[in-house]
């Protein structure tokens, strides 16, 4: 059989485990290298899920050598850019874990390279694809509470991973807050304007950088985001999809996260005279998880690729999740606001 998607996977740590078994089970995909910096971790990713395939140290060479059409890549954060663009150079569309790269620049590259040599960029963007952010985002499109003013997401987690999050200068903004500031903008279907964001690192962190953040976004429909958020909260965890508060001119859209969205609106009817008005209760519907957010994402990404066509999160888009990422960490800085246009250029 032809394998349409022959896929080269750089970076061969734990991540990439799940885009190695999701690749395997397409018809349409086969892998053909696996590629890390120390030859031996892309041997025993090979050896666990039983890969007959040639591994590398170099994705250039890898690429050259066995005909990859399709990158997955799957390494750190700072390693984002040089992957991508090599890939694209080297002839491969790009499927890139989260996040586009770290710096702005960087992003508006990634871009050009797309454009310029026509391959295809999208980035993992898992949250999008929980049915109950989407069942969320249909009350507000569904009208139920009339034009939304305020989001507010609260994210209260407490991991302890080790390794390169633990060591890096702002780990929640940089490393997990985009996909909740990702959600905001699925939510609203608007783009950021501006950010004012503080950054701390509470008592009893073991991160060395900033594990905490209060951000207000300001949005292209002129409703506020504001985003609540600590990587090292112990007891009484949020939800790793936050919980959230839309509110509207006629009612408010409530997601813990957890279990299913719900809004309450103004009951029908003449409330003249009511110092606080009655409420009528809407129940979203929550369609069923077919998949997991991961093959979610994944499956529009092959789906866009076949019928060239642009994923939701390709790189244009997801560029405008990666400036409230970046333009927060700027205000958290300097101490002021950031129009994110004059970031963008």
């Amino acid at each position: 059989m032809t394998h349409s998607y022959k896929i080269a996977v750089a970076g061969c740590g734990g991540m990439a485990n799940t885009w190695v078994k999701y690749a395997m089970e397409r018809p349409d995909a086969e892998i053909v290298a696996l590629i890390d910096i120390k030859q031996e971790f892309a041997q025993a990713m090979a050896d666990r899920h039983g890969l007959t395939c040639r591994t590398f140290t170099d994705l250039k060479q890898a690429i050259e050598e066995t005909g990859a059409n399709l990158v997955f890549d799957i390494t750190i954060p700072a390693s984002h850019f040089a992957i991508s663009t090599t890939a694209m150079n080297s002839g491969c569309d790009v499927f890139a874990e989260k996040p586009l790269a770290e710096k702005l620049s960087e992003c508006q590259e990634i871009i050009r390279v797309s454009d310029r040599t026509g391959r295809t960029h999208n980035v993992m963007q898992n949250r999008r694809y929980d049915v109950r952010i989407r069942a969320l985002r249909e009350l507000i499109t569904d009208g139920h509470i009339g034009k939304p003013g305020y989001v507010g997401a609260d994210f209260f987690l407490g991991p302890h991973f080790g390794g390169f999050r633990d060591a890096m200068d702002s780990p929640l903004l940089l490393d997990m807050a985009i996909h909740t500031f990702d959600q905001a903008r699925l939510i609203l279907g608007a783009d950021p304007v501006s950010v004012y964001c503080q950054e701390f690192n509470p008592v009893g962190s073991w991160y060395a950088g900033q594990a905490a953040a209060i951000c207000i976004f300001e949005m292209s429909d002129g409703s506020v985001f504001c985003y609540r958020g600590s990587w090292c909260s112990e007891g009484a965890p949020t939800s790793w999809e936050a919980e959230w508060r839309v509110t509207g001119e006629k009612g408010t859209a409530i997601w813990d996260g957890k279990g299913n969205p719900y809004a309450e609106a103004v009951a029908p009817g003449d409330q003249e005279g009511n110092f606080v008005r009655e409420f009528v209760r809407i129940d979203a519907n929550v369609r069923e998880q077919a998949d997991s957010f991961h093959e979610g994402c994944l499956n529009e990404m092959f789906a866009a690729l076949k019928e060239g066509r642009r994923a939701e999160t390709d790189c244009r888009d997801n560029i405008h999740s990666m400036a409230m990422v970046l333009g927060a960490i700027e205000s958290s800085k300097t101490g002021r606001k950031v129009f994110l246009s004059e970031m963008m250029g």
